[in-house]
């Protein structure tokens, strides 16, 4: 007697947006899509891929994220030109509860320094970009208006401060992907409210740019250190959360 075959189990939306990032990666590495070459349409790729609106827009936010394309606000998204390979770590790539928690280990260690060398190093000027990216962050939050690119510039502005541009090309390589919440509701598994939860990043945000302001290079270490590491512990809950639940990478 045969046994009915089980159905496929459904594809994850993570694992479908990679596919389509490495399908029309490899149009761009074929040259079937050149440097300048507007992308197929959103509905283009659904039909092509067999994927929703949901997929594409996750897979666009990917190429855009390793510089493989830029989206022009009601014109469409475009091939950039490919000026370097990137420093090791393709942000197209870092898909999973687990793959984010491995680039978090290492802003510890990157941006700890960081804010140390900010904290010798920045100018008058920086300290105003600082406070202003924290002064958008708050105003977002209180509007109940999404933070996370926010968060991001406010680290940008950091390594700006240090005077290398090193740091800031890896910032900038990496880009909203080094904001867990950009992934994650962090604060779900902080069991906290969206209130309470952006108060406390804003306090631990306040301890770095005061730390910075006052030319304490281990004041903003340790302020780096402990917020990095706090965001990391919420999101190791939320990686155990999702194995739990089993839809952990």
């Amino acid at each position: 007697m045969s046994v009915p075959s089980l159905p496929a189990a459904p594809r994850r939306r993570s694992s479908l947006a990679q596919e389509v990032v490495d399908a029309l990666t490899a149009q761009i590495d074929a040259g079937a899509l050149r440097p300048g070459d507007k992308l197929p349409t959103e509905t283009e790729v659904m039909l092509s891929q067999g994927v929703s609106r949901t997929v594409v827009r996750e897979a666009i936010s990917r190429l855009q994220a390793s510089g493989l394309v830029e989206t022009r606000h009601g014109i469409g998204s475009f091939v950039l030109e490919r000026t370097q390979r990137p420093l090791g770590i393709d942000p197209a790539t870092i898909t999973t509860l687990r793959d984010v928690l491995a680039i978090l280990e290492l802003r510890i260690s990157l941006e700890s320094e960081c804010a140390s060398l900010a904290a010798q190093r920045a100018t008058p000027d920086d300290l105003t970009a600082l406070r202003r990216a924290l002064d958008a962050i708050n105003a977002a939050a209180l509007a109940g208006l999404e933070t996370a690119s926010l968060d991001y510039e406010f680290h940008l502005q950091i390594a700006r401060s240090t005077g290398n541009r090193y740091f800031v090309d890896i910032m900038s390589q990496l880009g909203t992907t080094l904001i867990p919440r950009a992934r994650v509701n962090a604060a779900r598994f902080a069991d906290e409210g969206p209130e309470r939860y952006a108060a406390r990043l804003a306090h631990e945000h306040d301890d770095i740019f005061d730390a910075i302001a006052r030319h304490d290079q281990e004041a903003a270490r340790a302020a780096m250190r402990t917020h990095l590491t706090k965001s990391r512990e919420r999101l190791r809950r939320a990686h155990e959360a999702a194995e739990k639940a089993g839809t952990a990478g």
